[in-house]
């Protein structure tokens, strides 16, 4: 199985509710990628489709009420049986709280129930439940540190995610870093007449149920890193981005109940002896687009 040193649970909300100045409210995401088979010449073209929405609510001046929804749709070729293709669907809650508990320290916890699965049919295998806790320092309105973790149950075991990120933006406004490393790092630089270039890194590691044959799983243990060029539709609220970049996904086949315990990252506590059931997928470039509605605050 591939080791991806960077790759973390694909937890967006949590890099929204940091110490930069703006929030996506809600962001649509699509790329594209064919990629190729280690042992073979076959290839295996990959759709993914992501979709958030999210709104906090303030309660009082010091707690914010954090609702909102997930939707993530990948389809991709044979992953080692019939049919030829398969849909990965994956739908989760993101609820929680955001506190303030002095001296420029706050709380961000949230709670992340998640149905993952191909949407053949109904159990309970399809469900898992993540959580996050994720703590903050904001220096002044230009920068800030965060840490925390992350956990979640998966058909393979549990998986924990260590957080630490930082934000910062320029005097003049134009460049920014936002970061929450291993989960995903973005930084941008404004150009005149509503452009902007920039790069990102997004990863993530999770599992779907396989109604469509019982007793399956899939593992994806995912790192995109791209460029992109972006345009204001709207100024400093509706974003337009087109991005090239390279995918390192692997869709890995498993049978349920052939599980390694806790993971933390992509590292397992006590060794992995699985039996997987298909060959890993290659590395390839990709194309993409994101569409985001920002606002600041």
């Amino acid at each position: 199985m591939k080791r991806i040193l960077l790759s973390a649970a694909f937890v967006l909300i949590c890099a929204q509710l940091t110490a930069q100045d703006y929030l996506d409210l809600i962001k649509v995401s699509y790329n594209n990628a064919t990629l190729g088979n280690i042992d073979n010449d076959d290839e295996t073209n990959v759709k993914n489709t992501y979709v958030e929405f999210y709104y906090p609510f303030p309660i009082s001046s010091k707690a914010t009420f954090i609702g909102g929804f997930t939707y993530e749709n990948t389809r991709l070729g044979a992953v080692g049986f019939e049919p030829d293709r398969t849909n990965l669907v994956m739908t989760r809650l993101n609820l929680g709280l955001k506190l303030t508990h002095g001296n420029d320290w706050t709380g961000t916890y949230v709670a992340l129930p998640r149905y993952s699965t191909d949407f053949r049919g109904f159990t309970e295998d399809n469900f898992q439940m993540g959580g996050l806790a994720l703590f903050e320092k904001r220096y002044n309105a230009r920068k800030g540190f965060k840490a925390g973790l992350y956990a979640s149950s998966e058909e393979f075991g549990t998986i924990l995610t260590p957080l630490v990120g930082y934000w910062y933006k320029s005097k003049n406004g134009k460049f920014y870093i936002n970061a929450i490393l291993p989960i995903r790092s973005e930084m941008q630089y404004d150009l005149p007449d509503g452009f902007s270039v920039g790069a990102s890194l997004v990863t993530s590691v999770k599992s779907y149920n396989l109604a469509q044959r019982d007793d399956f799983y899939i593992q994806e243990e995912s790192i995109r890193f791209n460029v992109f060029l972006g345009v204001d539709i709207i100024e400093d609220e509706l974003l337009l981005r087109g991005k090239v970049g390279f995918d390192t996904t692997d869709y890995g086949l498993y049978k349920q109940g052939d599980t390694v315990g806790t993971q933390i990252l992509t590292f397992q506590v006590d060794g992995d002896d699985r039996n997987r059931l298909n060959s890993e997928f290659d590395s390839s470039l990709f194309l993409g687009f994101d569409l985001v509605y920002r606002v600041g605050i």
